[in-house]
């Protein structure tokens, strides 16, 4: 209930009396809940989880503390009720993760003044406990000997989709519950495509590759990325990946608590640039992962608040040169007491299969 703990203080600091959670990944954050349907009403006081009969059972098993709820008719009309009966003036409620339609149909329901709060749950997420930690690291441990496996099953004349779905379900069978985003694997000109979700292209000798792909366990994420090489890929190619992974190691030597999101995006983006490929550096170099593969702190020129001790963020500059091929390289960082902990242990060298 520490997390309820939290969420309270915060409400109690915005004068707010009650938050309405919404969105999935909020309320497992903060009830352990797991289902498709559900919702929270979280007071000063107390911590209510509304839901219908196909539910109560494992809400009332993992939601423990709160009080469970049962609607019979909508779901909303249960919270207008607890509105009313916990004099509730002041309903925090997550904008993001609301449609127009339901607001405008809670808005004439409930009655009490909405006050949106999309960030309240997000801004505590972002700073993992031990037992996240813990979760995310397994999550990566899955993820590397999926990469450890694919270097050695990959041939020439294997489609990017084969590659894909071996990766995939290497990662089920060492206990993974599903996949982080559909699995990139992009060879040759296609790696020049930073989100070139897996073809149907044969992969040819000489072909740089990039794969980014990660998997869930027990809610959390991982999020890596290596580019490889199935014979040589030439000179640029090779030239580029050395860059960028002296990039890569830049932002690690640099990433500590006080710095900031804009700070280390900075780093990345500058040593690109000096090496003349500035302008094929067009994402960000990072974000945070946890119960969701994106989410806070931004590793991006937007990022001013500083990173804090907890925060597990990606560090992925690449370089993308259209009718040639790219690179994008991706760890997965723990910001700690001392700097931080690259939770990853794969190499990034080139390796030339």
């Amino acid at each position: 209930m520490s997390r309820v703990k939290n969420i309270q203080r915060k409400l109690n600091e915005k004068q707010i009396d009650a938050l309405l959670v919404t969105s999935s990944y909020n309320l497992e954050y903060a009830s352990g809940f797991t289902g498709t349907t559900g919702l929270s009403v979280i007071t000063a006081d107390k911590a209510l989880f509304v839901t219908d009969f196909r539910y109560t059972e494992q809400a009332a098993k993992q939601a423990v503390g709160f009080e469970i709820i049962q609607n019979t008719g909508s779901i909303y009309d249960e919270v207008a009720q607890i509105i009313k009966d916990e004099n509730i003036t002041k309903l925090g409620f997550e904008e993001n993760h609301v449609t127009y339609a339901t607001y405008q149909s809670v808005k004439e329901l409930f009655d009490c003044t909405l006050v949106p709060v999309s960030t309240l749950i997000e801004e505590l997420r972002e700073i993992k406990d031990r037992d996240e930690i813990d979760l995310i690291q397994k999550a990566i441990n899955i993820t590397e000997a999926a990469f450890e496996h694919i270097l050695s099953y990959i041939k020439p004349g294997m489609t990017e989709i084969k590659v894909a779905n071996e990766l995939d379900f290497f990662m089920r069978e060492k206990g993974a519950t599903g996949v982080s985003f559909d699995t990139i694997v992009a060879s040759g000109v296609r790696s020049a495509m930073p989100h070139g979700v897996a073809s149907d292209k044969v992969i040819e000798a000489g072909d740089m590759i990039t794969i980014d792909f990660g998997c869930y366990y027990k809610g959390y994420v991982s999020d890596m990325t290596r580019t490889f090489a199935l014979g040589d890929p030439g000179e640029e190619l090779k030239k580029i990946h050395q860059i960028v992974l002296e990039a890569n190691q830049k932002v690690t030597e640099a990433a500590k608590a006080g710095v900031t999101g804009a700070y280390l995006d900075n780093i990345a983006r500058s040593y690109i640039t000096e090496q003349g490929y500035g302008d094929a550096f067009g994402h960000s170099t990072g974000h945070g992962i946890g119960l969701e593969v994106h989410e806070g702190p931004g590793i991006n020129f937007k990022n001013d608040q500083p990173l804090v001790v907890g925060n597990v963020i990606t560090n992925e500059p690449g370089i993308y040169i259209p009718g040639l091929g790219g690179v994008r390289i991706e760890d997965d960082l723990l910001i700690t007491e001392e700097g931080n902990l690259n939770l990853m242990k794969s190499s990034k060298e080139l390796i030339i299969l």
